[in-house]
């Protein structure tokens, strides 16, 4: 007799929740993380590679990122990057050093950051909606094909249910976190 593999479903829907933080990661909340450069790519040696690759990260004060080049030749493509990635941020080059102060973040910057946050937490439910459809539809066809009966049938979509609305509570437990992170002053 075939079961759904409940492991997997709740692994989906777990992959959902960590994208969903890695997105809140490169949301800038007014304070120094070197997740906010994660997501830049540099023009380097003629392919784009992730910041990272051609240089070191680092947090020395909480409203100052710093970016050690490794080789002094890509220093201009790194501040170009960090300049056009459309993060508000001004880098300012220090020979090998690039200096990157975070701006203290006004109001209406803070509005739009939280609207970007709830795009991302509804862009994550959508996703453990389409598992937990999956899930479903899985259910259905191992009923149709006489694998499971009705009254499996019913226990295994209130175990999907039942995982689907734990991760809808994580992900409005980590939005409400981020907004009140974003609105902090």
């Amino acid at each position: 007799m075939a079961e759904p593999d409940l492991k997997d479903i709740a692994k989906r829907m777990d992959g959902a929740l960590n994208v969903l933080k890695t997105e809140f990661a490169g949301l800038r909340t007014g304070r120094a993380s070197t997740s906010l450069l994660e997501p830049i790519t540099v023009e380097a040696y003629g392919s784009q590679m992730p910041l990272n690759q051609v240089g070191t990260v680092g947090v020395p004060e909480p409203r100052l990122l710093t970016v050690q080049v490794w080789d002094r030749g890509m220093v201009k493509a790194v501040e170009k990057a960090i300049r056009e990635a459309g993060l508000g941020l001004n880098p300012q080059p220090d020979g090998n050093l690039i200096r990157v102060p975070i701006p203290e973040l006004n109001e209406e910057r803070r509005r739009e950051l939280q609207k970007v946050a709830g795009r991302y937490a509804e862009q994550a439910r959508v996703a453990v909606r389409n598992v937990r459809r999956d899930g479903m539809d899985m259910l259905k066809r191992l009923e149709k094909d006489g694998e499971i009966s009705q009254d499996e049938h019913k226990v295994y979509a209130d175990e999907i249910q039942k995982l689907t609305d734990e991760h809808i509570k994580k992900i409005d437990d980590a939005l409400g976190q981020k907004e009140k992170e974003i609105m902090q002053v």
